[in-house]
């Protein structure tokens, strides 16, 4: 039975993964930050997806980005795509699963957006197909995954691979890093 020592242990590992990702890829996450301030900067929006509890990281992104993270200040624009329920079940069950992102990539992005595309493994189609559309768009990519990158990390523009196999310390990180982006860009558009 999981007792304080194995609580100890699992929050142990978890700072060992975070101390490894910001050795790892703190330059990878500058250059995100920046690509995503740029982009807001200019008037442009940040999309964002991911399946499960990528989908409420995804969610939780846009809401910071769009309500506050530290200062009350003019709304950024960032759209989650796992929001709108009839839409992914109508696009599920009419055209397939594999595409619920990218038809909404198409529909609501513009060259010079971000998409922050949100996959643990790396291995999502749906996410894959986002990223395929995306680039044809010539929005940029920032991906988001763990374990090898899987067929995320070479396709996009900032791969950001959580140096980890074990699903909830990436997605901890993951979460921690979409704070990062969103706190470095309130910080250069609004001021501290």
């Amino acid at each position: 039975m999981p007792g304080l020592s194995w609580i100890r242990n699992s929050l142990g590992l978890a700072s060992e993964v975070f101390s490894e990702t910001a050795s790892r890829c703190g330059e990878n996450i500058l250059e995100a930050s920046v690509l995503v301030t740029e982009c807001l900067k200019r008037g442009g929006k940040i999309l964002l997806c991911g399946n499960g509890g990528s989908a409420a990281d995804a969610q939780h992104i846009a809401a910071e980005m769009t309500v506050k993270m530290k200062q009350v200040r003019s709304p950024l624009a960032a759209v989650a795509l796992t929001t709108n329920s009839s839409l992914l079940t109508a696009q599920a069950n009419d055209l397939g699963f594999e595409t619920v992102f990218s038809r909404q990539v198409e529909s609501l992005g513009s060259q010079g957006d971000v998409l922050i595309a949100i996959s643990t493994s790396g291995k999502s189609p749906n996410i894959i197909e986002a990223v395929k559309v995306a680039k044809q768009m010539d929005i940029k990519v920032i991906g988001l995954t763990g374990f090898d990158g899987g067929d995320l990390g070479p396709l996009s523009d900032v791969a950001i691979i959580v140096p980890s196999s074990d699903v909830p310390r990436i997605q901890e990180v993951h979460i921690a890093i979409g704070h990062i982006l969103c706190e470095f860009a309130e910080t250069l558009i609004f001021g501290s």
